[in-house]
C-alpha cells in the first residue's frame, strides 16, 4: 500500500538513459556518433514506456496544467469581462464553486488512476524504490543509480547546499538569508528630503511599479520563465539533457541558494582528456529565453572547456522567479558549488554569458576578484536605454522607475567593479563604458571619438583602414602601458595619456579598444562558433 501511495504522489518520469560507463567511450562533443554495446538503440530510443493508464492520466492532467495556466494569464480580463456582465453576483459566484470543486475532485480521481498505472508498471516502481534511497541516503552508489532516470526536478534531492560549512569557512561574510549584495541604484532626485509626506506621495508610483514589474514586466524580461513557453519547448529540453548525460557524460545536481531557490545545473567534467583546456572550468550564463539544455553550453564544450551550465530562477528545473536578486543569489550558490565541491580553483573558472546573462556573470565577477576571465557575448551595458526602446514615450518615468528599482541590470556599473586583471569581450557600448572607467585620460575626447568611428565600421575591411589610418604602433602602445603599470601598479584607474599628445591617445585608444573586443558578424541568437571562443587579453 506504502508504495502504491508513492506510485500516486511521485514524480513523472520522462526518460530512462543507456548505461553511460559500460556501454561507450565518452565522446567530447554532443552529436559526436557513439559506440554502444546494441547496435540497434539510438539516443532517443530510451524514453519511458508509461503503460496505457498512466499515459492517458498524464494527459489530461498535463491538458489541465495548460488550461490552468492561460486562465492565470487571462484572469484579469476575465475577471473585468465578467464584472461587467454582471456574473461576479453571489447568486452566480456560488454553484461555479461547486463546478470547481468536482473539477478538482475529478482530476484527484484521475491522479490516483495515473498511480494505479505507475505501480502496474515495473521500471517506474524500480525508479520510486531508488529515488526513494536516496532521499534517505545519500550515498554516491545511490546518485549514480538516480542519474540513469530524467524526471520532474522538484523531486530530485539536494547536492549543495549554500550554507555548506566547507563553503563558507573562507568566505567573507557570505549572503545572508535575504540574499547577497547587489550595487543599489541612485535615488532619482538625489536633493529631495525623505520626509514622511514626500514617501506619502511617492507611494502610489512604487505600487504602480511594483505591480508592472511583478506582471508584465518580468515576464517580457525572461520569457523562458512562462509556463507556457517550458511546456512548448520540454521535448527539445529532454533532448537537450539526454545528449548531455549520454554523450558529454554530464552529471545533473540541484543546488539551494540561500533565498530557498533551487538551482538545476548540468557539469560536464573534461580534466581526466586530453584537451589541455579540459583543466578549465566554463561557467556559462544564459539568455532571457536560453537554457543550459540547448544554450550556449555548446560552444566552450566543442572548445574542449570543462562546462558548468545553470538555468535561471523559475526555468525548466530551476525554481523562483528571475529577478536580479534571486539571479545573483543562484549565481553565487553556483560558484560556490564549482569552487567547493567541484574542486576548481578560481584561477581556473572562466565566465561566459550571452545576452541577458551578462548580469549575472559581471556580478560574479565583481564579487570573486579571483576569477581568470569574463567573456560576454551580445550583452549590454545597462537596461533601462533597451526598455525604453521598446516602450511608449510617454511610459518613460514608469519604465525607468521600474526598472531601477526592481529590474536593475546594471552590467557596466558591476563591470567597473571588477578588478584590474579581468577582461573581456562586450558590445559596444559596454566597451566603452569599461575603457572610460579604466583609461579617462586616453578616452578623453580624441580617443572616445576615434573609437566611436572604430566601431561604427560597417566591416572588418572598414576597422583595419581605420585602424592603419591612425598608423597604430602596438609594440609603442605595450610599452607605454607597461611602463605606467610597472610604476604605479595595477589599479584602475589609470591616468596614462595625461601628458600624451592627441595623436599617443588616439593611437593608444584604438589598441585598447581592438584587445578588448573581439567583433562576430552574426544575429543576436547566433551561438558563438568554438573558434571565437578566445581567452581575453592580458596585458
Amino acid at each position: 500500500m506504502a508504495k502504491l501511495l508513492s506510485c500516486v504522489l511521485g514524480p513523472r518520469l520522462y526518460k530512462i538513459y543507456r548505461e553511460r560507463d559500460s556501454e561507450r567511450a565518452p565522446s567530447s562533443v554532443p552529436g559526436t556518433p557513439t559506440s554502444v554495446t546494441n547496435p540497434h538503440s539510438s539516443s532517443w530510443d530510451t524514453y519511458y514506456q508509461p503503460r496505457a493508464l498512466e499515459k492517458h492520466a498524464d494527459s489530461i492532467l498535463a491538458l489541465a496544467s495548460v488550461f490552468w495556466s492561460i486562465s492565470y494569464y487571462s484572469s484579469p480580463f476575465a475577471f473585468f469581462y465578467l464584472y461587467r456582465k454582471g456574473y461576479l453576483s453571489l447568486s452566480k459566484v456560488v454553484p461555479f464553486s461547486h463546478y470547481a470543486g468536482t473539477l478538482l475532485l475529478l482530476l484527484a480521481g484521475v491522479a490516483c488512476l495515473r498511480g494505479i498505472g505507475r505501480w502496474t508498471n515495473p521500471q517506474y516502481r524500480q525508479f520510486i524504490t531508488i529515488l526513494e534511497a536516496t532521499h534517505r541516503n545519500h550515498s554516491a552508489e545511490n546518485k549514480r543509480q538516480l542519474a540513469n532516470y530524467n524526471f520532474d526536478f522538484r523531486s530530485w534531492p539536494v547536492d549543495f547546499h549554500w550554507e555548506e560549512p566547507s563553503s563558507r569557512k573562507e568566505s567573507r561574510g557570505g549572503p545572508s538569508r535575504w540574499g547577497v549584495a547587489l550595487l543599489r541604484p541612485e535615488p532619482l532626485h538625489r536633493g529631495t528630503a525623505d520626509t514622511f509626506l514626500n514617501r506619502v506621495k511617492k507611494l502610489p508610483c512604487q505600487i504602480t511599479s511594483y505591480l508592472v514589474a511583478h506582471t508584465l514586466g518580468r515576464r517580457m524580461l525572461y520569457p523562458g520563465s512562462v509556463y507556457l513557453l517550458q511546456k512548448a519547448l520540454m521535448p527539445v529540453l529532454l533532448q537537450g539533457q539526454a545528449r548531455l548525460v549520454e554523450e558529454c557524460h554530464g552529471r545533473r545536481a540541484k543546488l539551494l541558494a540561500c533565498d530557498g531557490n533551487e538551482i538545476d545545473t548540468m557539469f560536464v567534467d573534461r580534466r581526466g582528456t586530453a584537451e589541455p583546456q579540459g583543466q578549465k572550468l566554463v561557467i556559462c550564463c544564459e539568455g532571457n529565453a536560453g537554457f543550459y539544455e540547448v544554450g550556449c553550453v555548446s560552444t566552450p564544450l566543442e572548445a574542449g572547456y570543462s562546462v558548468l551550465g545553470w538555468n535561471h530562477p523559475g526555468f525548466a528545473g530551476s525554481t523562483g522567479v528571475p529577478f536580479p536578486q534571486n539571479e545573483a543569489n543562484a549565481m553565487d550558490v553556483v560558484v560556490q558549488f564549482a569552487i567547493h565541491r567541484l574542486g576548481f580553483q578560481p584561477q581556473d573558472i572562466i565566465l561566459y554569458a550571452w545576452s541577458i546573462g551578462g548580469f549575472t556573470a559581471t556580478w560574479a565577477a565583481m564579487s570573486y576578484p579571483d576569477i581568470s576571465a569574463v567573456i560576454l557575448d551580445a550583452s549590454f551595458d545597462d537596461l533601462v536605454p533597451l526598455a525604453l526602446k521598446v516602450m511608449p514615450d510617454s511610459w518613460r518615468g514608469l519604465v525607468t522607475r521600474t526598472v531601477r528599482q526592481h529590474l536593475n541590470l546594471n552590467n557596466a556599473e558591476q563591470l567597473c567593479r571588477v578588478p584590474e586583471d579581468i577582461m573581456s569581450n562586450r558590445g559596444n557600448d559596454l566597451l566603452l563604458k569599461l575603457l572610460q572607467h579604466r583609461y579617462p585620460r586616453v578616452m578623453a575626447e580624441e580617443g572616445l571619438r576615434v573609437v566611436r568611428q572604430w566601431l561604427e565600421a560597417s566591416s572588418q575591411l572598414e576597422e583595419a583602414s581605420i585602424y592603419s589610418r591612425w598608423e597604430v604602433e602596438e609594440d609603442w602602445c605595450l610599452s607605454v602601458l607597461r611602463s605606467y603599470q610597472a610604476e604605479h601598479g595595477p589599479e584602475f584607474p589609470w591616468s596614462v595619456g595625461e601628458d600624451m599628445s592627441a595623436d599617443g591617445r588616439r593611437q593608444l585608444a584604438l589598441f585598447l579598444a581592438q584587445k578588448h573586443l573581439n567583433n562576430f558578424e552574426a544575429t543576436h541568437c547566433t551561438p558563438l562558433p568554438a573558434q571565437n571562443f578566445q581567452m581575453p587579453w592580458h596585458l
